[in-house]
């Protein structure tokens, strides 16, 4: 465990969403800035899926996180002024517990015998986080991608406990083809034969299932109009062998996933996909055909989208703002032309900064 890391302690006989549950089970999470006096200007932020609790550098680890851009003193989200906490998923392999852990039953790895995990079950250790700290409403919630949805979990189960939603590239659940993607990247991972039913190691890990996982993802995250413009079709090698890579976006996905393959554990990256593909917001309207969000209590809400994104295309956002604001919350719809995809909150600093940053600075009024 990363010494930089905190450490929270889940409740034993922690129950979970779909049944089942684990001892000694805990949250690693990672914190910036100062808890104010009433404790009122705490931003939780909820993570994608292969991304961990460590969102920028701070005094415990000078190393850049994954929203660098975002989070510090001075930056959108100003660690001066907001106490900032960012957590890896319960059911990853970055220090929370997840399938990858050690079973205190047995001593070894849990393996499929964790329980079913869904999105509901991170955003409730996330609350028992917050509330371990004396937290006791948010001042916001952050959630990109996964995280957007993890937010809405977080809101349909504790409908009082933010004041404020910033939801990016998300959707109340999966479209078909989002779901579609996340399926033939299980089907790699499963197929794999050094996969053996869970039971692999380091010596005999399923490399090539978690390639093409992680293609078949990068062909979802970014868009194919960026790839236009740095990929131009004359640019190509001759291939070192019959059917070779010979076309500069080959070497793209090929680098990208052989950088992924050893950083993230196989069955977190099944339990998380298919959480993903699990959650539906809908699922909540009492009765049914009722708003979903009938019951959430909120100030206000940011809703993000891009344009070229894929995985969570722009009807999705069109949809939670406008049951956001029949529900009677004010809500903030904007729709960005930026290039990259899925993964434009990751990459266009300069327009998520912007709309994150004035959001904030008007929510505090």
């Amino acid at each position: 465990m990363a010494n930089y890391l905190k450490i929270f302690n889940i409740p034993n006989h922690y129950q979970f969403h779909r049944g089942g549950q684990i001892d000694n089970g805990i949250i690693a999470y990672e914190t910036w800035g100062q808890l104010n006096q009433n404790k009122s200007n705490a931003l939780l932020i909820l993570t994608g899926l292969s991304a961990d609790s460590h969102a920028a550098r701070h005094s415990a680890n000078d190393t850049a996180g994954w929203w660098e851009y975002m989070i510090g003193p001075g930056k959108a989200i100003d660690t001066n002024q907001w106490f900032v906490i960012c957590a890896s998923s319960l059911g990853s392999c970055k220090g929370s517990t997840g399938p990858c852990s050690p079973n205190p039953r047995t001593g070894q790895a849990y393996r499929f015998d964790f329980p079913d995990l869904c999105l509901e079950d991170i955003a409730n250790t996330s609350v028992l986080l917050c509330q371990s700290l004396g937290i006791d409403r948010l001042h916001a919630t952050i959630g990109p991608s996964m995280g957007g949805m993890t937010a809405l979990a977080l809101l349909l189960k504790h409908s009082e406990y933010c004041k404020h939603l910033v939801h990016i590239a998300s959707g109340m659940a999966s479209p078909p083809f989002s779901t579609a993607i996340r399926s033939l990247q299980r089907e790699a991972i499963l197929k794999d034969e050094n996969f053996n039913q869970g039971h692999y190691s380091a010596a005999n890990w399923p490399e090539e299932g978690m390639k093409f996982a992680r293609k078949i993802g990068m062909l979802s995250y970014r868009s194919a109009t960026e790839w236009a413009d740095r990929f131009p079709r004359s640019l190509k090698k001759v291939p070192e062998h019959a059917f070779g890579s010979e076309f500069p976006i080959e070497s793209y996905l090929e680098h990208h996933a052989n950088q992924f393959v050893h950083k993230f554990d196989p069955i977190s990256y099944l339990y998380l996909s298919r959480a993903m593909d699990w959650f539906d917001g809908h699922s909540y309207a009492q009765p049914r055909g009722s708003n979903p969000l009938g019951r959430v209590k909120l100030d206000g809400a940011l809703i993000i989208g891009a344009e070229t994104d894929l995985l969570f295309p722009v009807a999705l956002q069109t949809e939670l703002h406008q049951l956001l604001q029949k529900a009677g919350i004010k809500s903030e719809l904007v729709i960005t032309n930026s290039i990259q995809g899925h993964d434009a909150f990751l990459v266009d600093q300069q327009t998520f900064t912007q709309l994150v940053g004035d959001y904030l600075v008007q929510s505090a009024v």
